[in-house]
């Protein structure tokens, strides 16, 4: 069984984030900005072992992998950022990750294949830069540049083949071209083959179709872009208020352009809703999160999990692992969201509240895990 957890590689200045927040500006910029919103919101955050690390020192890539390999997390899976004709964003960590062999540490890819957007950081609706695919040979392109690392001892694979994470394929015009092509191009490289995995999709959707291997729950994505998580309750006031007329704005708004304030849930309550019961005919690989609190990046339009513990991110790990080991081994794998994203309150690593209690309930699930396995 394999914990993979997403790793945002936004903790450097490049000059593209340069112009559009200010110079030298990273992930931690929003972090240390953000003001609570209502009475024991936990912001702002910090980091405790750590610090507030730059992700072009060799060292602290080194630390970050020592301290997952330490509690259970037995890879990172890298935002990719490819937004055609060769442009790349945020790839300097990964890259140097590949020259330098170091850290000794599994990785795979996962392909933000999505248009970047000001409405996350106090820009609605402004599109900073635009996801494309031009055309067959910028995808060609894309897994030339890609190879190095598929070919790399310590990519993960599945059944001999690189795992590759496509976070929306949807977007992608074509799509079974696309996953042909790349297909193709792995066979001309002497790989046994490519494992595709969709990341967010819609439930009525077939990944076999349209050439993947297989999915990640996107039980997440549904709650964060949907209605999918428990009804938010209204105190008999505003039900009144409601009846009689007099309030006739919606309660909350789960459109992110229209909101104007965050929607709020109990984290006990939300994690029922992130790990699907749905049983399909292709591999569909859950994903748990630890806590989610995007409010340093996007204030009133924010979505929150208060009241995150240890305890309570040990029971939905638990309830991810069980759902994987009844399968093959090389198909035992679980997705965190995610290691180190601190301006979506979304990171296993240590900060200044729990330290390293939410590392250690993992380590301890992993290791119950394997040893009845």
């Amino acid at each position: 069984m394999k914990l993979i957890a997403y790793y945002l590689p936004q903790y450097h200045p490049i000059p593209e984030n340069d112009a559009w927040w200010g110079k030298g500006f990273t992930e931690w910029t929003n972090v240390t900005k953000v003001n609570p919103l209502f009475e024991g919101h936990y912001q702002p955050r910090a980091p405790k072992d750590l610090g507030y690390y730059d992700l072009r020192l060799e060292d602290t890539r080194i630390q970050q992998a020592a301290l997952a390999k330490t509690y259970g997390i037995n890879g990172f899976c890298y935002y990719h950022y490819w937004f055609g004709n060769g442009k790349m964003l945020l790839e300097r960590p990964s890259q140097e990750m590949l020259k330098s062999k170091k850290p000794d540490f599994p990785f795979c890819f996962c392909w933000a294949n999505e248009t970047w957007k000001g409405i996350w950081f106090g820009k609605s609706g402004e599109a900073l830069i635009t996801q494309e695919y031009p055309n067959r040979q910028d995808h060609i392109d894309h897994f030339n540049y890609l190879l190095p690392f598929f070919e790399d001892d310590r990519y993960i694979k599945v059944d001999g083949k690189p795992l590759f994470v496509i976070y929306i394929a949807q977007n992608i015009p074509d799509l079974r071209e696309f996953t042909d092509l790349f297909r193709e191009c792995a066979a001309k490289a002497g790989l046994k083959g490519l494992y595709l995995v969709a990341s967010r999709w819609e439930r009525d959707w077939s990944p076999i179709a349209n050439g993947l291997d297989a999915v990640i729950d996107p039980s997440f994505f549904e709650a964060r872009y949907g209605n999918a998580l428990p009804p938010i309750k209204i105190s008999f006031k505003e039900r009144l208020l409601r009846k009689l007329k007099i309030i006739t704005k919606p309660v909350f708004e789960w459109d992110v352009e229209k909101r104007d304030k965050p929607l709020i849930f109990e984290y006990e309550e939300a994690i029922k809703y992130l790990i699907s019961k749905e049983k399909y005919d292709f591999e569909c690989f859950p994903c748990v999160i630890p806590d989610w609190d995007n409010s340093a990046r996007a204030g009133n339009k924010s979505l929150i999990f208060k009241n995150s513990t240890p305890e309570l991110w040990e029971k939905h790990l638990k309830e991810g692992i069980d759902i994987v080991m009844d399968k093959p081994v090389e198909k035992q794998l679980v997705f965190v969201k995610s290691w180190n994203e601190w301006a979506e309150g979304n990171y296993l690593e240590p900060d200044q509240k729990w330290g390293l209690q939410y590392l250690e309930r993992t380590f301890q699930c992993v290791k119950v895990a394997k040893e009845n396995n």
